[in-house]
């Protein structure tokens, strides 16, 4: 958290008095917020897409921005009496613009596959529909005969998308097929080095040639390295491809100028999607950057994809981006990455095998089968002594990505509590002695299961007293006093 997060006892009467209110209306919603504030101060937080917003972000989502419906863009609206909408989306796209240095900011999306699915389609009406429309001589898609307009219809849903694999630590929503993305596109995968567990730039490269891909999705959700996205761009570039880099998980890190060069994705591709949350430390959200080219085809999001903006959180985003243009912000960035090798590395001394043996970004991603275990079967252990993490595949997992055979751990989040490098070293201890007491469960019939799990007795009380010791020390949203 920010030195200002706290503002004396403004923040503490705030939040006391609005779960008040609540509490006259459903006291058991009120209790709820309440305990979840207990249950991350009492928590060791390690899920790599959450953190802590700061109390500013908080209370901006709860106005009555809540209330207005406001489709279409700034000045441009489908709706009566958007003005201070107009006021707070500007200046969300103004800073976003600002902070990453972009052409053009697009702040609607309410989510990051939102954002994804817009820019899907805003490159879409870009590369085919535009261009089919004016070989057809039509101005309008509403001029367009019923013939024409299953002929377009087949020509958008007929194109090519490559994105990296599920298992190589993509996302769901770069072509997986149970996912939309790879339903309405023809789609491919690359992966990474089977010996290395890295990208392999000339591997990506022949098969970008042999698949040609009218979109190339770079980015991740569970990569722990950097990629080189002007690489990515001369890939795309030489077939042809749009650039649409998905960099949901590392936006922090990117504002925070701890990715420049070749490491940062704006200035290389054409359109880049990103969540508000995970390591940016905003609201729940989505937005696109994209250049000039992109943007009138990206602003037609609503109502092309989206349905009416969250005003709240578009205006939440706004009070974000303005902190993470701060110097402040650029130390916390290089804080996440610091503590995300300090834990690679206090990890891998006690023995635990990691995929790409390391990280370089915030993410560390652990292949918990070297303890006998699935991803299932170590979550659930962890969360028992009160470490929250995620499963996740690994390359080439045996396990599906239900069960998985890894556990993704992040940074961003006790960083803002003020974690350093002791303390992700203890936590690196913590996790290897959950993970060392946990045995593998069996079903009833008495065959190895993939889902439970037996932890060691007093294993969990003694890991959730160590990680209290931690917690207490820096303490979350310090000076927040529910009474």
């Amino acid at each position: 958290m920010s030195d200002n997060s706290l503002n004396g006892g403004l923040v503490s009467s705030a939040y006391n008095q609005a779960l008040e209110v609540i509490a006259s209306v459903e006291p058991r919603v009120a209790a709820a917020t309440r305990q979840e504030l207990a249950d991350q101060r009492a928590s060791l937080k390690l899920i790599a897409s959450e953190n802590y917003a700061s109390p500013a972000v908080l209370l901006t989502m709860g106005t009555w921005f809540s209330d207005k419906y406001a489709e279409g863009t700034v000045g441009h609206r489908f709706y009566a009496g958007c003005q201070n909408v107009d006021t707070v989306e500007s200046l969300a796209a103004e800073h976003a613009r600002e902070l990453f240095g972009a052409e053009y900011a697009y702040v609607q999306p309410h989510s990051g596959i939102d954002a994804n699915l817009t820019a899907y389609w805003a490159i879409l009406a870009h590369r085919v529909e535009g261009p089919w429309l004016t070989d057809a001589g039509v101005k309008n898609m509403n001029d367009l005969s019923e013939a024409d307009w299953e002929k377009l219809r087949a020509a958008l849903g007929n194109q090519r998308l490559l994105g990296m694999s599920l298992d190589a630590g993509g996302h769901l929503t770069h072509g997986f097929r149970p996912n939309i993305s790879g339903k309405m596109f023809h789609q491919n995968q690359y992966g990474t080095d089977p010996a290395t567990g890295l990208v392999d730039y000339d591997a990506l490269r022949a098969k970008a040639k042999e698949f040609k891909p009218l979109i190339l999705v770079a980015g991740y959700s569970a990569y722990p390295r950097r990629v080189n996205f002007a690489k990515m761009r001369e890939i795309a570039d030489e077939v042809g491809a749009t650039l649409m880099v998905d960099m949901a998980h590392f936006a922090g890190l990117v504002a925070g100028k701890v990715f420049t060069g070749d490491e940062d994705p704006v200035p290389h591709a054409h359109v880049v999607t990103s969540t508000s949350h995970k390591s940016l430390r905003g609201p729940r959200g989505g937005f696109i950057l994209a250049t000039e080219e992109y943007a009138p085809s990206v602003d037609r999001g609503c109502p092309m994809v989206l349905g009416g903006p969250l005003s709240h959180v578009m205006a939440a985003k706004a009070v974000a981006f303005a902190e993470a243009r701060t110097p402040e912000f650029q130390t916390y960035a290089q804080n996440i990455a610091d503590n995300a090798q300090t834990l690679a590395e206090g990890l891998m001394k006690r023995g635990t095998k990691l995929v790409t043996d390391g990280t370089d970004n915030h993410i560390v991603l652990l292949d918990v089968s070297s303890f006998g275990l699935t991803g299932r079967q170590a979550e659930s252990a962890l969360l028992d002594a009160g470490v929250v993490t995620n499963r996740n595949s690994v390359p080439a997992d045996p396990n599906g990505a239900w069960y998985t055979s890894g556990i993704r751990v992040g940074t961003p989040a006790l960083t803002s509590r003020g974690f350093g490098a002791d303390e992700f070293d203890a936590v690196a201890d913590l996790i290897v002695e959950v993970l060392q007491n946990t045995q593998a469960g069996t079903t009833s019939a008495g065959a190895p299961s993939k889902a439970s799990y037996v932890l060691g007795d007093g294993v969990a009380d003694k890991v959730r007293a160590r990680s209290a010791e931690l917690l207490d020390k820096h303490p979350l949203y310090p000076g927040l006093d529910l009474a």
